[in-house]
């Protein structure tokens, strides 16, 4: 049968809004990435963040962001920050992308929101029960799942070990860690 041209249309990142949820040095690194595709950047975090992007509420986020990206820790108040509730106030056509942590997201509310709306579509490199994925989003053509493989380079994970020796070292040495884990 072939392919057509109108088989596999996708969208425009210009001009579209990229909401990040969490500012910390990974949210920044994605906001100034999307920047030079002509990507309005938007972000809620607990307190402001010296970034060219403007902060906005959490339901601000949900309900006008084309993109949701998560980078959050997970803590006992962000566990299924995307509930039911959440996935339902984001806005119709939107996506969300999880490669923070699994639990920040329901997955059975999820895989309703990508069944029945309002979510065009999501990227998930972090399960709630990992290396387990939800049944329903496997059986779903508009998620890409992948193995939480985001590091898996190989300059990455040099980077990655040369950080924490420099980690070690420092604490070694009686200072502080350059990249300590919070909370």
């Amino acid at each position: 049968r072939g392919w057509g041209m109108w088989d596999y249309l996708g969208g425009d990142l210009q001009g579209a809004t990229l909401g990040i949820l969490g500012m910390g040095r990974i949210g920044q690194a994605v906001g100034r990435r999307a920047v030079p595709f002509g990507v309005r950047v938007q972000y809620a975090s607990r307190s402001p963040v010296g970034v060219p992007y403007e902060r906005v509420d959490w339901d601000t986020l949900l309900t006008t962001s084309d993109v949701l990206s998560l980078h959050a820790p997970l803590t006992p108040e962000t566990h299924h920050l995307m509930d039911r509730s959440a996935l339902a106030r984001m806005k119709p056509g939107s996506y969300l992308i999880n490669t923070a942590r699994g639990a920040l997201v329901d997955e059975a509310a999820l895989v309703d929101a990508l069944r029945d709306g309002p979510l065009a579509g999501a990227g998930l490199d972090v399960y709630e029960h990992e290396p387990e994925v939800t049944p329903g989003l496997v059986e779903l053509s508009n998620v890409v799942l992948l193995p939480h493989i985001g590091s898996a380079t190989p300059a990455t994970r040099n980077a990655m070990a040369l950080l924490a020796s420099r980690n070690v070292h420092a604490v070694l040495s009686g200072r502080l860690p350059l990249t300590p884990v919070r909370g």
